[in-house]
């Protein structure tokens, strides 16, 4: 198209011409009046927690079972004797994790048996509550879900 042509086409006397405030001030409209809304996941990053109950089983009290937040999409923590990783979404309260990776060390046998309860509920989780230092994980399968303190903010 000759360079003519295009200024006919948004030249002073066009009907696109004309049209351009209005279309700027309708874009100006759309646009959103408050900054975005933080990722549901902000108030989880960085945090970290400790199992205190396993949907209604208590924990052993010589082992650690922990869940942490890193950053926004990665949790990692141990099972109980193996480190695992894992990532994670989360919009409001409805989470998920993707597989979870761990070490594999061998551990003694009602070690062994609380790690392979907790991952599994953490393969199954569906939804989380925090109120204060208490963070509630509801799995699918449990009657109860997990309960854990916040050991790091």
């Amino acid at each position: 198209m000759p360079l003519n042509a295009t200024r006919r086409l948004a030249g002073p006397r066009s009907p696109l011409w004309l049209a351009l405030p209005v279309l700027a001030s309708l874009v100006a409209c759309a646009a959103p009046a408050a900054p975005a809304a933080a990722p549901a996941s902000a108030p989880l990053v960085g945090s970290e927690w400790l199992l205190q109950d396993l949907g209604g089983r208590p924990v052993l009290g010589q082992v650690k079972a922990t869940l942490a937040f890193p950053e926004a999409g990665r949790v990692t923590g141990s099972g109980s004797c193996n480190g695992f990783f894992s990532t994670y979404t989360l919009i409001h309260d409805r989470i998920a994790l993707g597989q979870i990776g761990s070490t594999r060390m061998a551990c003694g046998e009602g070690v062994s048996e609380q790690e392979t309860r907790y991952l599994d509920a953490l393969r199954k989780a569906e939804r989380v509550e925090v109120q204060g230092t208490t963070m509630w994980l509801h799995s699918q399968g449990l009657d109860k879900p997990l309960r854990f303190v916040r050991t790091k903010p």
